[in-house]
């Protein structure tokens, strides 16, 4: 049996992909199971940030050795030529804290990804992400894949990335990170009352959620690409 990992922070980012799959919540954590073959596929979603993708990584490996993992889920594009609703296969990983690169496997030898992504302790903004751009070569931003690298890493672990873009480089949005709770935890409700007596922020809002839609649809057809080469 080899047994795959999906990890993303969220669980909208892998809900098209695991549908009908079985589910359960388990310390804090989301996680989907489906046998395909001698496969074994499992997504997990903990929350946001490092911190979260260790603890959903430790729970997926709680139930036996990792073969295989995947850093899955939404990110902002660093540059124009990212389109918003579509994901993107990542050819490597830089961490912008301590620089730190790691690289990917890829589809294939025909597919050697679309880019670079950096991975950030914030959600990052229109001028941070020009600086990730600007000092990593980053075409992508995004909260935990070089976390999920690094545990691949140590491992020995063959790590792919794979990500759907909801927010353009430019986009002007609300601080999110003002709603992320100290152990990764987005909370929706303080967020949501926050949106309501702020309408000039609904219009990049509204945006904002149908690009993420269409980006975990795309995504869902990416990672089959991986699970199933």
């Amino acid at each position: 049996m080899i047994r795959i990992a999906i990890i993303a922070a969220l669980p909208g980012e892998l809900k098209p992909l695991v549908r009908g799959w079985q589910h359960e919540r388990r310390g804090g954590i989301d996680l989907w199971r489906r046998h395909q073959g001698e496969r074994e596929w499992v997504g997990a979603c903990a929350g946001v940030g490092a911190a979260a993708a260790a603890r959903a990584f430790a729970e997926v490996e709680r139930g036996g050795r990792i073969d295989r993992v995947i850093s899955a889920g939404w990110a902002g594009a660093a540059a124009a030529e990212f389109a918003t609703g579509r994901a993107y296969h990542v050819s490597g990983l830089v961490d912008a804290r301590t620089g730190e690169r790691f690289r990917v496997a890829v589809p294939s030898a025909k597919a050697p990804g679309d880019c670079w992504l950096a991975t950030s302790p914030r959600v990052a903004d229109p001028a941070e992400k020009r600086r990730l751009a600007a000092a990593f070569g980053a075409g992508l931003v995004d909260m935990e894949a070089a976390e999920i690298a690094r545990l691949a890493a140590a491992r020995s672990i063959p790590v792919h990335c794979v990500k759907g873009v909801s927010d353009g480089p430019a986009d002007l949005l609300p601080d999110f990170n003002r709603f992320i709770s100290e152990d990764g935890q987005w909370e929706g409700l303080r967020f949501i009352a926050f949106a309501l007596g702020r309408p000039r922020h609904w219009p990049a809002l509204l945006r904002l959620a149908k690009n993420s839609r269409k980006a975990a649809g795309h995504l869902r057809d990416r990672l089959l690409e991986v699970l199933n080469p």
